[in-house]
């Protein structure tokens, strides 16, 4: 009730007119079928829910590979949007941003937080938190002349409430298989790794091809790989020697300590007596490798 008070305020001063006129003049909101901020396509339902959001705010939402004809042949017909994952150990945090087809940020949404254990309810709640920026928004498609839609060039709008919450009806459940989650597969303890099938990692100086933004990889790393740690909004991200991404590290609140995702299975990435190892549980069993990384 708090927020949605503060954005009738917002919005009676002329602020949804400003933001409303930025988005007005785009037809399409492109959601793409992978954010890259997961690992695989429509991770936790993410672009389902996403694309259904912006359809209930009267968005003609499509998905990248499903483009209209007046679309492909002009992009500038519409925005793309991007779920950036602001996440931490004990909450999900998400952003939606709209860039237009020359890369130019034109609208954010506030942060959308949730404490759900569960990571498609997690998302769910971050998510609709999120989309509460475009109430009041009475968005409705005006088209502009070519000349003018390549020289209009405005600032983007930030609405930001830190810590404020918002609870909305329960959207319909879209039917896709969902990728199951507990909370124990999500906590992790710091205990002492028991000594079993340890894999030892024999350097392998192969020079890194190049520093350009990572490509998430679904292929296990070879275990004579150096892993070169590179920065990430949420961690870092470890590339092999061809740069491509074979460990996402989400750091936690614990000195070197990361969650990661192995394999499709819940994985901990810890420093034990100066090296760093991988522990994660298959078939109910669990596993150590040791990593070779580099910071």
């Amino acid at each position: 009730m708090k927020l949605k008070i503060i954005y009738i305020v917002l919005f009676s001063l002329g602020i949804s007119g400003s933001v409303n006129g930025q988005l007005n003049s785009y037809k399409y909101i492109i959601v793409p079928k992978k954010f890259e901020a997961f690992k695989s396509e429509n991770m936790h339902l993410t672009s389902t829910m996403v694309k259904h959001y912006f359809s209930q705010y009267g968005f003609n939402a499509v998905y990248d590979d499903a483009l209209q004809a007046d679309l492909i042949a002009d992009p500038c017909l519409g925005v793309t949007a991007q779920l950036l994952d602001f996440s931490s150990l004990f909450a999900t945090k998400a952003v939606v941003v709209l860039t237009d087809c020359e890369g130019k940020e034109v609208f954010r949404t506030m942060e959308g937080r949730s404490k759900e254990k569960e990571y498609r309810e997690a998302y769910k709640e971050a998510l609709e938190n999120s989309f509460v920026s475009f109430d009041g928004m009475d968005y409705k498609y005006i088209p502009m002349e070519k000349s003018e839609t390549k020289t209009k060039k405005e600032e983007p709008i930030t609405i930001s409430f830190k810590d404020d919450v918002k609870s909305v009806d329960n959207a319909p459940k879209p039917k896709i298989v969902e990728q199951k989650a507990t909370p124990e597969e999500q906590l992790y303890k710091n205990r002492e790794p028991v000594s079993s099938n340890m894999v030892k990692v024999e350097p392998n100086e192969r020079p890194l091809q190049n520093e350009t933004q990572p490509v998430p990889s679904s292929e296990d790393f070879q275990a004579n790989d150096i892993l070169i740690a590179q920065p990430s909004e949420s961690g870092y991200y470890l590339l092999d020697s061809a740069s491509n991404v074979v460990l996402k590290l989400q750091e936690t609140s614990m000195q070197d300590i990361f969650l990661a995702d192995y394999m499709g299975n819940n994985a901990v990435v810890f420093k034990k007596e100066g090296k760093w190892v991988l522990e994660y549980a298959e078939n109910g069993e669990k596993h150590l490798k040791e990593l070779n990384i580099r910071f």
